[in-house]
């Protein structure tokens, strides 16, 4: 593995003894309806949930979280809305896959309802290894409810016995990927690039946690059967409740991915100094600012967005100041030790945790994405005290939003230059660093340890 290998590995006997002291988590499968107690009403609820979260990822970004409050979907009962939205996620991860399966079988594509049916079964199946016979018979009286379907019953139930019968097939990861960016990506870091970020797309992520300076990452390591990553990310595989989970009502770490955490170290803010998250929300990379014992003020124009920072800061005892405002709209003169722009982006290198952004995401919205960023440097430069730091981000992995930001950035203000990054201090991988000093974070790096998401990271000092 590159970037330096994981610490606090723990041996398994002594994790499950520390966890069970701890009164942590299980690592679980996940909870699935019955099918053959008579139970079954409760698994077609649970997947027609699936098929309305899945719906909705594909209509609009962000759609699968907003049909989490719709009610079909918040009133099952815990395992079962957690299983609706497994089942819809592995769809999204392999959407690619099972359409190709189905249309191996298919002479025409049948209505949109019955084509749902299919995906969240091999979903199922294929993925999250449910029985072929439950999800199957499940299926079928999904299609015998609803009078648009149940013309295609028999359809459905000869497709899915076709595929249990047969098998799938052949399939490939870069089939999930849209065309266009399948094109874009194969082009901008090669064809062996693209396949590793299309494998490491299609695995639901590990969860990773940022510590208060101070906290026992090796301890909460063990308690969680985790591992520490280089930087101090914990991260650990078991799945559940977080709010159970150690150290979690202490407010002693919040969630955030390992890869989302290299800017703010990067920015280094220390005691005593200032610092500005201009576009804070959700707020780990703020959590992160405030810790360092930086006095930090925190920008979002969404208040709605805002919630979440403002729930961990009260949790984790941690200060900011929040201004809801745009950032280019601030009429503040202050300037800054230290500025975070983590810019508003296409965010198409979080396909692990959000592979509905590959279907939401267009063409046209990395140059109009591109535009905003371009405003938001300028303003971010504005805001930096002379001597200060600057350090740009986007969740991306369109070169627009990234590198040719930062070119571009550099022409129009020839008062900044690049700091290159320290790759070990950052915790960052290795082959992360580019030759002009930034990170270029990809989602197939530390494929071992579960990847990471994509980030483009640039860090800059007024002269």
């Amino acid at each position: 593995m590159s970037g330096g290998t994981p610490r606090g590995k723990s041996s398994a006997a002594r994790g499950r003894r520390m966890a069970d002291k701890a009164r942590g988590p299980r690592r679980e499968p996940i909870q699935r309806p019955a099918e053959a107690d008579g139970a079954a009403d409760i698994g077609v609820e649970a997947r027609i949930a699936a098929g309305i979260l899945l719906n909705a990822a594909l209509e609009r970004r962000n759609g699968l979280d907003e049909a989490m409050s719709l009610p079909a979907v918040a009133a099952l009962p815990g395992p079962d809305r957690a299983f609706a939205r497994a089942v819809a996620m592995a769809a999204l991860r392999r959407l690619g896959e099972i359409d190709h399966i189905l249309n191996q079988r298919l002479q025409k594509s049948p209505p949109e309802a019955v084509r749902t049916l299919l995906r969240i079964s091999l979903a199922q199946t294929l993925v999250l290894g449910t029985p072929a016979f439950a999800a199957v018979s499940t299926a079928v009286k999904l299609a015998e409810r609803d009078a648009k379907t149940r013309p295609y019953k028999a359809l459905v139930n000869a497709v899915l016995r076709g595929v249990e019968r047969e098998g799938p097939g052949l399939t490939t990861a870069e089939s999930n990927l849209p065309d266009w960016i399948a094109a874009r990506w194969r082009q901008a870091y090669g064809p062996a690039t693209l396949a590793a970020i299309a494998l490491a797309a299609r695995e639901e992520p590990p969860t990773d946690l940022s510590l208060k300076p101070g906290e026992d990452a090796a301890a909460l390591a063990e308690a969680l059967e985790a591992t520490v990553l280089p930087g101090g990310t914990v991260r650990s595989g078991v799945r559940g409740d977080v709010s159970a989970w150690p150290g979690y009502d202490a407010g002693g770490w919040w969630i955030q991915d390992a890869a989302a955490a290299i800017p703010a170290r990067m920015l280094a803010p220390k005691a005593g100094e200032t610092a500005l998250d201009m576009c804070a929300a959700p707020g780990g990379k703020t959590l992160q600012l405030a810790a360092s014992g930086a006095s930090v003020v925190a920008l979002d124009r969404s208040e709605a967005r805002l919630r979440r920072l403002r729930q961990n800061l009260e949790r984790t005892g941690l200060s900011v100041e929040i201004v809801v405002t745009a950032a280019e709209d601030w009429d503040d003169p202050r300037t800054f030790d230290a500025v975070l722009l983590d810019a508003p982006c296409t965010a198409t290198g979080t396909l692990r945790r959000n592979p509905e952004v590959l279907r939401a995401t267009k063409p046209a919205e990395v140059a109009k994405l591109a535009d905003v960023q371009h405003r938001l440097l300028d303003a971010a430069a504005l805001r930096v005290a002379p001597g200060g730091r600057l350090v740009y981000c986007v969740c991306s992995l369109e070169r627009e939003e990234g590198e040719t930001q930062v070119i571009a950035f550099l022409r129009r203000n020839p008062d900044f230059r690049t700091v290159p990054a320290d790759v070990a201090a950052v915790g960052a991988p290795a082959e992360a660093l580019t030759p002009e000093g930034w990170l270029r974070v990809l989602p197939s790096y530390w494929p071992e340890q579960g990847g990471l998401d994509g980030f483009f990271i640039a860090g800059l000092q007024r002269v």
